[in-house]
């Protein structure tokens, strides 16, 4: 598990693709202080398994649906990642629970200024809008954030400056993709207030959706 807070902005190595799998390495200077392999971290919100230390770094393996459904594939040597290790019993939880399992790409729709805080409009798909609420929680590229406003298809967050120069996110452009990962408890409360829903119907939209076809 996770909080959403990130720890390091790190920067991509390289991503190097296999016939299965691809290997991506980070640079990064903190979150390696007591990192071995076998541990957890966020990359952008996605929970990833470190396979290898290097030199002021580490690797990771990513699977091939991970680079379909995540912003991973298109990470070039140099783009900066958010980064956060898997919280440990007795921390401080100062975002939200975050599982790092990226439910769906979004899309920055809109960047304004209003007083010292950034506001980024986000358009989501809506099997991460149905768990959007007015001030709950949301994770942007692995950043927890709360929901100022919302539409039928977006949400907008309030960047601060603080936030602005640790992440990714100060920079982001319009348009830029971002992993997405509504509130998991969120979910568990809808599974339990609705036990009896039907499974989503597997058809061509669904497995076009997360990328399957």
């Amino acid at each position: 598990m996770f909080t959403g807070l990130i720890e390091e902005l790190g920067a991509a190595q390289a991503l190097e693709r296999g016939l299965s799998s691809a290997t991506l390495t980070i640079l990064a200077r903190q979150v390696t202080d007591g990192m071995r392999v076998g541990d957890s971290v966020t990359v952008n919100g996605v929970c990833l398994t470190v396979v290898r230390l290097v030199d002021h770094g580490f690797a990771v393996e990513v699977s091939p649906e991970t680079l379909r459904v995540t912003t991973l594939g298109g990470l070039s040597p140099g783009d900066g990642v958010n980064l956060e290790r898997a919280m440990r019993l007795g921390d401080r939880l100062g975002g939200h629970l975050v599982s790092g399992h990226v439910e769906a790409v979004g899309r920055v729709v809109g960047r304004a200024t209003e007083g010292n805080a950034i506001i980024v409009t986000i358009e989501a798909p809506r099997e991460v809008m149905r768990y959007c609420v007015p001030k709950g929680s949301v994770t942007v590229d692995g950043v927890s954030l709360t929901i100022n406003a919302l539409t039928e298809k977006t949400f907008s967050v309030a960047i601060i400056p603080h936030t602005a120069s640790i992440t990714t996110l100060g920079l982001k452009p319009q348009g830029a993709l971002v992993n997405l990962e509504s509130d998991l408890i969120a979910k568990y409360v809808e599974r339990l207030m609705n036990p009896d829903r039907p499974p989503e119907k597997v058809d061509t939209e669904f497995l076009r959706k997360r990328g399957l076809l």
